[in-house]
């Protein structure tokens, strides 16, 4: 089986490092990676207002055709080390699906793989970014009215986003399924939510997707494990759902960081 990194960042992202794109690719080069998918996070929708204080989640619109030619222009001077795809990884955000599906009409069709995932959350009619810092998830907790609401209200939203019709150019992947446990040292989980969880993986099974092994929740302070964890993760692969590896790297230095967690977990070594 090729070797991929299925999740990383770049330059354009406004909240990541000045790195270069090729800096990113011969670190995947010098880690023996086959396969590079950059998923840079997609322009927020026409009309959402970004509820972070400097409003950086996402890259901006006038960039994506900048990012493409890049890309393009990589592809194929790497073509004989690595195969890179051009990706986005997009929000699924409430409300905002019809935007979204015009937007990736317009460019779906210079994308080769992408992720969809849930950052953003509508509590009382105020969006939120979940994983901003533990400040903002602390409020959103108060907001929904208890963390177990929270972690239910996090988990339907995926579920809206694995059902949600985004046109032919839907991604392919759900990201970080489990991102609403990133601050759990601090808001540790007394609760199931194993129903809800197993009816988010069914769901993804039934839509022919695939799950982001994230391993970004390893680097996170108040986290310390992947996204899903190991327990979810297995379930998934009983199921056949594919697992694809996933550094989330924002610099290059992070890409195929932690990958014999993946290597364990699908190989059994």
């Amino acid at each position: 089986m090729k070797k991929k990194d299925g999740h990383v960042h770049s330059p354009y992202c406004p909240h990541g490092t000045a790195d270069r794109l090729e800096e990113y690719i011969e670190q995947a080069i010098k880690e023996e990676f086959d396969i590079l998918t950059f998923t840079e996070h997609a322009p927020l929708p026409f009309g959402f207002n970004d509820p972070t204080p400097n409003e950086d989640s996402a890259m901006k619109l006038e960039d994506i055709d900048s990012y493409i030619s890049d890309l393009e222009f990589l592809k194929e001077k790497y073509r004989h080390l690595i195969k890179i795809n051009i990706g986005l990884e997009v929000d699924y955000i409430k409300e905002y699906e019809h935007e979204t599906k015009q937007f990736l009409n317009q460019f779906g069709k210079f994308l080769d793989d992408s992720i969809l995932s849930v950052h953003f959350l509508k509590l009382n009619d105020t969006y939120f970014c979940m994983d901003f810092d533990e400040k903002i998830f602390g409020k959103m907790v108060q907001v929904a009215g208890s963390l177990e609401k929270l972690h239910h209200a996090y988990y339907q939203e995926v579920l809206h986003s694995i059902k949600s019709d985004l046109g032919s150019y839907k991604p392919k992947r759900i990201g970080h399924l489990t991102l609403v446990h990133k601050f759990q040292k601090l808001y540790p989980i007394t609760f199931s939510t194993e129903s809800v969880i197993f009816e988010v993986l069914q769901a993804i099974k039934d839509h022919r997707l695939e799950i982001d092994f994230n391993v970004a929740g390893l680097r996170k302070e108040f986290c310390g494990e992947t996204y899903p964890g190991e327990t979810i993760a297995k379930f998934a692969e009983k199921q056949k759902i594919p697992l694809i590896y996933g550094s989330d790297a924002h610099s290059a230095r992070d890409v195929g960081k932690n990958y014999s967690h993946y290597d364990q977990l699908t190989n059994g070594s």
